[in-house]
């Protein structure tokens, strides 16, 4: 199966395309998901010879995650998938960070703006995740006694290690088995049952948008 992978929701833009276990990839640095994410996942194709009559499934980072990257990854993967008649599978942010590892507990960190998360906390066949500020969102996807070193993957700031520093609790470090994103969301959106349609696949913004209410005159 052969699979473009796109994502833009942790941090820099990404194209990745994965043949099985192999993957190559393609990440842009910075705010340039709007003015370069097309030449990225063209650059990502060319470089593997891959034309889109050879892709079996396009994948895309659903979020959580930044807004604006998770929105232009988006909706790149769905114009490309409808343009090419190719099917969309959407992958969750936390799988991503996740990727490689198959611990039966894990707390996946992905960050949003200064001082606020998204988590999701596994143990076993149960699963609770929040977004919002660092302290709220810990109390509320984290056990009241943890037990042990707690693998711990994703956005690992210096501010979250001080709150689980606080909580008492030690942290066992997860590498990221695959670099950029894009190319851990093609090897996940493999092994995943894609989108009946492109257009059923939603974002996962997390945390609220940052907004503030006019006032009526």
């Amino acid at each position: 199966m052969i699979v473009l992978g796109i994502d833009g929701a942790l941090g820099s833009f990404s194209a990745a395309i994965a043949r099985g276990e192999a993957t190559a990839a393609v990440e842009l640095e910075g705010n340039v998901a709007l003015e370069g994410g097309l030449d990225a996942i063209a650059r990502a194709m060319r470089d593997e010879g891959v034309t889109p009559a050879d892709l079996d499934r396009i994948a895309v980072g659903i979020g959580p995650g930044g807004f604006t990257g998770l929105r232009i990854a988006e909706s790149y993967a769905k114009a490309l998938a409808l343009a090419w008649r190719v099917p969309l599978a959407g992958v969750l942010s936390f799988d991503t960070v996740e990727f490689g590892h198959d611990r039966p507990r894990t707390l996946a960190i992905v960050s949003g703006r200064a001082g606020v998360i998204s988590a999701r906390f596994r143990d076993g066949g149960t699963a609770r995740r929040a977004s919002g500020p660092i302290g709220e969102v810990l109390d509320a996807v984290l056990p009241a006694t943890v037990g042990g070193p707690l693998p711990v993957a994703g956005a690992l700031a210096q501010d979250v290690l001080d709150a689980l520093g606080e909580r008492g609790i030690t942290v066992e470090r997860l590498v990221t088995y695959a670099r950029p994103p894009a190319a851990a969301v093609a090897r996940l959106g493999a092994s995943c049952a894609p989108a009946g349609s492109p257009h059923e696949v939603r974002a996962d913004y997390g945390e609220r948008p940052a907004a503030k209410i006019p006032k009526l005159r």
